[in-house]
Protein backbone atom coordinates (compact mmCIF):
# COMPACT_ATOMS: atom_id res chain seq x y z
CA UNK A 1 0.00 0.00 0.00
CA UNK A 2 1.19 3.33 -1.06
CA UNK A 3 0.52 5.98 1.46
CA UNK A 4 1.42 8.88 -0.12
CA UNK A 5 -1.61 8.01 -2.84
CA UNK A 6 -5.46 8.78 -2.23
CA UNK A 7 -7.83 5.97 -2.11
CA UNK A 8 -9.48 4.64 -5.67
CA UNK A 9 -13.37 4.70 -5.27
CA UNK A 10 -15.03 2.34 -7.42
CA UNK A 11 -18.67 1.75 -7.17
CA UNK A 12 -20.46 -1.63 -8.91
CA UNK A 13 -23.87 -0.96 -9.56
CA UNK A 14 -26.52 -1.90 -12.05
CA UNK A 15 -30.02 -1.06 -13.18
CA UNK A 16 -31.50 -4.28 -11.76
CA UNK A 17 -30.58 -7.21 -9.83
CA UNK A 18 -30.16 -10.53 -10.94
CA UNK A 19 -27.42 -9.56 -13.38
CA UNK A 20 -24.15 -10.96 -10.91
CA UNK A 21 -23.57 -7.69 -9.25
CA UNK A 22 -22.45 -8.12 -6.04
CA UNK A 23 -20.42 -11.70 -7.67
CA UNK A 24 -18.69 -8.76 -9.51
CA UNK A 25 -17.75 -6.55 -7.10
CA UNK A 26 -16.39 -9.70 -4.32
CA UNK A 27 -14.18 -11.19 -7.86
CA UNK A 28 -12.69 -7.54 -8.53
CA UNK A 29 -11.70 -6.79 -4.83
CA UNK A 30 -10.24 -10.25 -4.23
CA UNK A 31 -8.47 -9.59 -7.62
CA UNK A 32 -7.35 -6.25 -6.67
CA UNK A 33 -5.93 -7.98 -3.35
CA UNK A 34 -3.73 -10.33 -5.55
CA UNK A 35 -1.99 -7.04 -7.49
CA UNK A 36 -0.76 -5.88 -4.06
CA UNK A 37 -3.32 -3.17 -2.93
CA UNK A 38 -5.27 -3.39 0.14
CA UNK A 39 -9.07 -3.23 -0.43
CA UNK A 40 -12.00 -2.42 1.92
CA UNK A 41 -15.07 -3.80 0.12
CA UNK A 42 -18.01 -2.06 1.37
CA UNK A 43 -21.54 -3.39 1.62
CA UNK A 44 -23.86 -0.81 0.25
CA UNK A 45 -26.88 -2.36 0.33
CA UNK A 46 -27.51 -1.23 3.79
CA UNK A 47 -30.95 -2.85 4.23
CA UNK A 48 -30.41 -6.19 2.12
CA UNK A 49 -27.06 -7.40 2.35
CA UNK A 50 -25.65 -10.61 1.29
CA UNK A 51 -21.46 -9.99 0.65
CA UNK A 52 -21.42 -12.06 3.63
CA UNK A 53 -23.46 -14.81 1.89
CA UNK A 54 -21.68 -15.27 -0.83
CA UNK A 55 -18.58 -15.70 0.87
CA UNK A 56 -19.61 -17.53 3.58
CA UNK A 57 -18.81 -15.32 7.01
CA UNK A 58 -21.08 -14.58 9.63
CA UNK A 59 -20.57 -11.10 10.97
CA UNK A 60 -21.73 -10.75 14.25
CA UNK A 61 -21.78 -6.78 13.93
CA UNK A 62 -22.82 -4.59 10.92
CA UNK A 63 -22.89 -0.79 10.11
CA UNK A 64 -26.53 -0.97 11.91
CA UNK A 65 -24.83 -1.54 14.91
CA UNK A 66 -22.49 1.62 14.25
CA UNK A 67 -25.02 3.80 13.60
CA UNK A 68 -26.50 2.92 16.69
CA UNK A 69 -23.26 3.59 18.70
CA UNK A 70 -23.46 0.37 20.16
CA UNK A 71 -19.53 -0.44 18.77
CA UNK A 72 -16.90 1.08 16.53
CA UNK A 73 -16.38 0.25 13.08
CA UNK A 74 -13.13 -1.60 13.77
CA UNK A 75 -15.11 -3.76 15.14
CA UNK A 76 -17.45 -4.57 11.97
CA UNK A 77 -14.99 -4.91 9.99
CA UNK A 78 -14.08 -8.86 9.01
CA UNK A 79 -11.56 -9.95 6.64
CA UNK A 80 -12.52 -12.26 4.02
CA UNK A 81 -10.24 -14.33 1.58
CA UNK A 82 -6.78 -12.84 0.85
CA UNK A 83 -6.94 -10.54 3.59
CA UNK A 84 -9.85 -8.46 2.18
CA UNK A 85 -11.44 -6.10 4.34
CA UNK A 86 -15.18 -6.33 4.08
CA UNK A 87 -17.61 -3.90 6.00
CA UNK A 88 -21.04 -6.03 6.35
CA UNK A 89 -24.02 -4.37 5.91
CA UNK A 90 -27.52 -5.46 7.69
CA UNK A 91 -29.82 -7.59 6.11
CA UNK A 92 -33.64 -7.66 5.96
CA UNK A 93 -33.05 -3.88 8.01
CA UNK A 94 -34.93 -1.59 5.96
CA UNK A 95 -34.19 1.45 7.88
CA UNK A 96 -30.55 1.21 6.93
CA UNK A 97 -31.48 3.18 3.72
CA UNK A 98 -33.23 5.98 5.31
CA UNK A 99 -30.60 7.21 7.26
CA UNK A 100 -30.87 10.58 9.91
CA UNK A 101 -28.44 13.11 9.78
CA UNK A 102 -26.98 12.73 12.82
CA UNK A 103 -26.78 8.93 12.44
CA UNK A 104 -24.95 9.77 8.88
CA UNK A 105 -22.57 12.05 10.65
CA UNK A 106 -21.62 9.23 12.97
CA UNK A 107 -20.97 6.53 9.79
CA UNK A 108 -19.07 9.53 8.54
CA UNK A 109 -16.83 9.65 11.53
CA UNK A 110 -16.51 6.22 11.93
CA UNK A 111 -15.12 5.88 8.74
CA UNK A 112 -12.90 9.12 9.11
CA UNK A 113 -11.46 7.50 12.39
CA UNK A 114 -10.60 4.20 10.14
CA UNK A 115 -6.60 3.98 11.66
CA UNK A 116 -5.59 1.93 8.40
CA UNK A 117 -5.84 3.92 5.04
CA UNK A 118 -6.53 1.92 1.77
CA UNK A 119 -5.51 1.73 -1.85
CA UNK A 120 -8.79 1.10 -2.99
CA UNK A 121 -12.26 1.10 -1.76
CA UNK A 122 -14.91 -0.85 -3.75
CA UNK A 123 -18.80 -0.60 -2.78
CA UNK A 124 -21.13 -2.87 -3.92
CA UNK A 125 -24.32 -0.49 -3.80
CA UNK A 126 -28.11 -2.21 -4.24
CA UNK A 127 -30.01 -2.47 -7.26
CA UNK A 128 -32.21 0.30 -9.10
CA UNK A 129 -32.42 3.93 -8.54
CA UNK A 130 -33.34 4.48 -5.18
CA UNK A 131 -31.74 7.59 -3.15
CA UNK A 132 -29.01 5.32 -1.63
CA UNK A 133 -28.12 3.64 -5.03
CA UNK A 134 -27.58 7.61 -6.56
CA UNK A 135 -25.74 8.81 -3.38
CA UNK A 136 -22.78 6.09 -3.32
CA UNK A 137 -23.05 5.50 -6.47
CA UNK A 138 -22.10 9.37 -7.84
CA UNK A 139 -19.40 9.93 -4.89
CA UNK A 140 -17.34 7.30 -6.71
CA UNK A 141 -14.36 8.09 -9.14
CA UNK A 142 -15.70 5.05 -11.32
CA UNK A 143 -19.11 3.64 -11.17
CA UNK A 144 -19.15 0.17 -13.03
CA UNK A 145 -22.62 -0.41 -14.37
CA UNK A 146 -22.94 -4.25 -15.15
CA UNK A 147 -25.33 -5.47 -17.26
CA UNK A 148 -26.17 -8.88 -19.34
CA UNK A 149 -28.65 -9.77 -22.15
CA UNK A 150 -31.58 -8.94 -20.95
CA UNK A 151 -33.76 -6.14 -22.32
CA UNK A 152 -34.12 -4.94 -18.78
CA UNK A 153 -31.04 -5.19 -17.67
CA UNK A 154 -30.00 -2.94 -20.64
CA UNK A 155 -33.49 -0.78 -19.97
CA UNK A 156 -32.92 -0.51 -16.54
CA UNK A 157 -28.98 -0.01 -17.12
CA UNK A 158 -29.70 2.90 -18.79
CA UNK A 159 -32.56 4.38 -16.69
CA UNK A 160 -29.93 4.59 -14.21
CA UNK A 161 -27.41 6.17 -16.32
CA UNK A 162 -30.24 8.66 -17.16
CA UNK A 163 -31.10 9.68 -13.58
CA UNK A 164 -27.36 10.10 -12.47
CA UNK A 165 -26.51 12.38 -15.59
CA UNK A 166 -29.42 14.58 -15.83
CA UNK A 167 -30.36 15.15 -11.75
CA UNK A 168 -26.48 14.33 -10.40
CA UNK A 169 -24.59 15.50 -13.35
CA UNK A 170 -22.67 12.32 -13.37
CA UNK A 171 -20.85 12.23 -17.14
CA UNK A 172 -18.59 9.13 -17.18
CA UNK A 173 -19.16 5.61 -16.15
CA UNK A 174 -17.49 2.27 -17.09
CA UNK A 175 -19.57 -0.52 -18.77
CA UNK A 176 -18.80 -4.05 -17.90
CA UNK A 177 -21.02 -6.60 -19.86
CA UNK A 178 -21.41 -10.22 -17.90
CA UNK A 179 -22.42 -13.60 -18.89
CA UNK A 180 -22.08 -13.40 -22.06
CA UNK A 181 -21.43 -16.37 -24.94
CA UNK A 182 -18.53 -14.84 -26.53
CA UNK A 183 -16.54 -11.86 -26.26
CA UNK A 184 -18.17 -10.51 -28.95
CA UNK A 185 -21.14 -11.34 -27.50
CA UNK A 186 -20.33 -8.62 -24.60
CA UNK A 187 -19.19 -5.76 -27.29
CA UNK A 188 -22.38 -5.84 -29.49
CA UNK A 189 -24.38 -5.60 -25.85
CA UNK A 190 -22.06 -2.95 -25.05
CA UNK A 191 -22.86 -0.97 -28.20
CA UNK A 192 -26.07 -1.47 -28.16
CA UNK A 193 -26.40 0.43 -24.57
CA UNK A 194 -23.96 3.10 -25.97
CA UNK A 195 -26.05 3.83 -29.00
CA UNK A 196 -28.60 4.72 -27.15
CA UNK A 197 -26.94 6.19 -25.00
CA UNK A 198 -25.18 8.83 -27.22
CA UNK A 199 -28.43 10.04 -28.52
CA UNK A 200 -30.15 10.92 -25.33
CA UNK A 201 -27.79 11.44 -22.34
CA UNK A 202 -24.50 13.64 -22.09
CA UNK A 203 -21.97 10.97 -21.04
CA UNK A 204 -18.88 9.06 -22.01
CA UNK A 205 -18.97 5.52 -21.35
CA UNK A 206 -15.98 3.06 -20.99
CA UNK A 207 -15.88 -0.64 -22.50
CA UNK A 208 -13.92 -2.37 -19.36
CA UNK A 209 -14.80 -5.99 -20.98
CA UNK A 210 -17.10 -8.99 -20.30
CA UNK A 211 -17.38 -11.93 -18.17
CA UNK A 212 -18.53 -15.06 -20.01
CA UNK A 213 -20.94 -17.73 -18.72
CA UNK A 214 -18.98 -19.95 -16.99
CA UNK A 215 -20.41 -23.14 -14.92
CA UNK A 216 -17.49 -22.74 -12.48
CA UNK A 217 -19.22 -19.04 -11.62
CA UNK A 218 -22.08 -20.98 -10.44
CA UNK A 219 -20.62 -23.60 -8.79
CA UNK A 220 -18.68 -20.97 -7.04
CA UNK A 221 -21.99 -19.27 -5.72
CA UNK A 222 -23.65 -22.54 -4.93
CA UNK A 223 -20.49 -23.40 -2.90
CA UNK A 224 -20.08 -19.22 -1.15
CA UNK A 225 -17.00 -18.81 -2.00
CA UNK A 226 -15.37 -16.47 -4.89
CA UNK A 227 -14.44 -17.56 -8.41
CA UNK A 228 -11.53 -16.05 -8.35
CA UNK A 229 -10.29 -18.58 -5.42
CA UNK A 230 -11.92 -21.34 -6.48
CA UNK A 231 -11.11 -22.06 -10.20
CA UNK A 232 -8.43 -19.39 -10.42
CA UNK A 233 -7.71 -20.65 -14.09
CA UNK A 234 -11.45 -20.45 -15.05
CA UNK A 235 -12.33 -18.68 -17.94
CA UNK A 236 -14.55 -16.15 -15.71
CA UNK A 237 -11.70 -15.85 -13.28
CA UNK A 238 -9.08 -15.02 -16.07
CA UNK A 239 -11.71 -12.29 -17.49
CA UNK A 240 -11.53 -10.75 -13.88
CA UNK A 241 -7.30 -10.78 -13.63
CA UNK A 242 -7.88 -8.78 -16.59
CA UNK A 243 -10.53 -6.28 -15.13
CA UNK A 244 -8.80 -5.99 -12.12
CA UNK A 245 -5.33 -4.28 -14.04
CA UNK A 246 -7.75 -2.48 -16.60
CA UNK A 247 -8.98 -0.65 -13.81
CA UNK A 248 -5.72 -0.05 -11.79
CA UNK A 249 -4.74 1.59 -14.77
CA UNK A 250 -7.30 4.31 -14.73
CA UNK A 251 -6.07 7.17 -13.17
CA UNK A 252 -7.57 8.43 -10.38
CA UNK A 253 -9.27 11.68 -10.83
CA UNK A 254 -7.41 14.83 -9.59
CA UNK A 255 -10.27 16.12 -7.21
CA UNK A 256 -9.68 13.33 -4.97
CA UNK A 257 -8.61 13.98 -1.35
CA UNK A 258 -7.24 10.55 -0.55
CA UNK A 259 -9.85 9.80 2.82
CA UNK A 260 -12.25 6.80 2.58
CA UNK A 261 -14.41 9.31 5.06
CA UNK A 262 -14.81 12.10 2.39
CA UNK A 263 -16.19 9.74 0.18
CA UNK A 264 -18.76 8.43 2.61
CA UNK A 265 -19.75 12.35 3.66
CA UNK A 266 -19.60 13.13 0.08
CA UNK A 267 -22.40 9.94 -0.49
CA UNK A 268 -24.92 10.79 2.38
CA UNK A 269 -24.60 14.50 2.37
CA UNK A 270 -26.32 14.30 -1.39
CA UNK A 271 -29.45 13.22 0.31
CA UNK A 272 -29.81 16.48 2.76
CA UNK A 273 -27.70 18.99 0.08
CA UNK A 274 -25.13 19.61 2.10
CA UNK A 275 -22.56 18.44 3.66
CA UNK A 276 -23.26 17.10 7.44
CA UNK A 277 -20.31 18.73 8.52
CA UNK A 278 -20.34 21.78 7.20
CA UNK A 279 -23.90 22.07 9.15
CA UNK A 280 -21.48 21.82 12.32
CA UNK A 281 -22.80 18.71 13.31
CA UNK A 282 -19.83 17.57 13.74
Amino acid sequence: MNNLQPTKTIAVTGGKGGVGKTSVAVNIALELTKNGRSVLLLDADLGMANIDIILNLKPELDLSHVVEGRCKLEDVIIEGPRGLQIVPAASGLGRMAELSSIEQAGLIRAFGNLESKYDVLVVDTAAGIASSVTSFTKAAQEIIVVVCDEPASLTDAYGLMKVLNKEHGVKRFQVLTNMVGTPEHGKALFSRLADVADVYLDVCLGYLGSIPMDDTMRSAVKSRTAVTDKYPYSASSLAFQKLAKRLLDLPITADTNGHVEFFIEKALASNNGSSVWERGIR
